[in-house]
């Protein structure tokens, strides 16, 4: 049987800032339908190296690719308009305009780059908007104001946006932050399922490691801005050097990792 071709293929990424080693020397790939962690101690590099692969950063060094398509230093809407969805640890949604709005806008914002904005696209946008809030368990909600909305009820309101543009690849910034523990595990099974269904290759951040274990097909461990595992969460929960680094070893950037200073 042949290996299933990587959505996203990541090669050397790397990037400095004021001499700062923010992240170096980064590979990986992610494949339709998996769910990949990217953990690592604050100062890691976690943030730089998904702002990087959505265009809010351009790397010193290194290329990405999506479906063998370089979208290396691409600004982040033209990435957004090739397949790559984002959500974010702080939701981003309209509280005035109802929760089918929201969706909506998102919605008609990428039709107008597909179909240049028909006249069906307004009544399109409100039907699959309306598709998307009930694949996410939202659709009792499409007319409720977003600003009464629950938190829970909100990150799945940006789970709804963010799959709006029919994303290949969809990069999860701290999904379940500020969560309880019950609506993470909901969340992150419902993201999941939807993944596999649709064949989204998801890559999240996540500090709250019962949810990266339970729920991650393969990880990603970041520390000081190297790669130092990857592997299934079994392999990576006993690799040594990741052990060391959250018994509280190396938790820590400082200015010894600077450019040309000694170790």
């Amino acid at each position: 049987m042949s290996e299933v071709a990587a959505l996203l293929s990541v090669r050397e990424l790397t990037k400095s800032y004021g001499g700062v080693h923010a992240v170096r020397g980064v590979s990986f790939d992610l494949k339709a339908g998996e769910i990949l962690a990217l953990i690592g101690p604050n100062g890691a590099g976690k943030s730089t190296c998904f702002n990087m692969l959505n265009g809010q950063n351009v790397p010193d060094h290194g290329r990405v690719t999506l479906l063998g398509q370089d979208t290396t230093g691409r600004k982040p809407r033209e990435i957004w308009r090739l397949g790559v969805g984002r959500t974010f640890q702080i939701t981003a949604t309209f509280p005035t305009m109802t929760v089918r709005e929201n969706v909506q806008v998102a919605l008609v914002s990428y039709g107008r780059a597909l179909f240049s904005f028909f006249a069906s696209a307004p009544q399109f946008a409100r039907e699959e908007a309306g598709r998307l809030l009930e694949l996410v368990g939202m659709g009792d909600y499409a007319e409720r104001p977003c600003g009464e909305l629950a938190y829970g009820d909100l990150k799945r309101l940006e789970l709804a946006i963010a799959l709006a543009n029919r994303p290949k690849v969809l990069l999860m910034d701290e999904p379940t932050a500020g969560m309880a523990p019950r609506e993470r595990v909901e969340l992150m099974r419902l993201t999941a399922g939807i993944a596999r269904e649709q064949a989204i290759g998801v890559l999240f951040t996540e500090h709250d490691m019962d949810v990266v274990f339970e729920h991650a097909d393969r990880i990603l461990v970041l520390n000081r801005g190297n790669l130092i595992a990857e592997g299934t969460p079994e392999q990576v929960r006993a690799n040594p050097e990741v052990q060391a680094v959250y018994l509280g070893e190396g938790l820590v950037y400082d200015a010894r990792h600077r450019e040309g200073a000694p170790a």
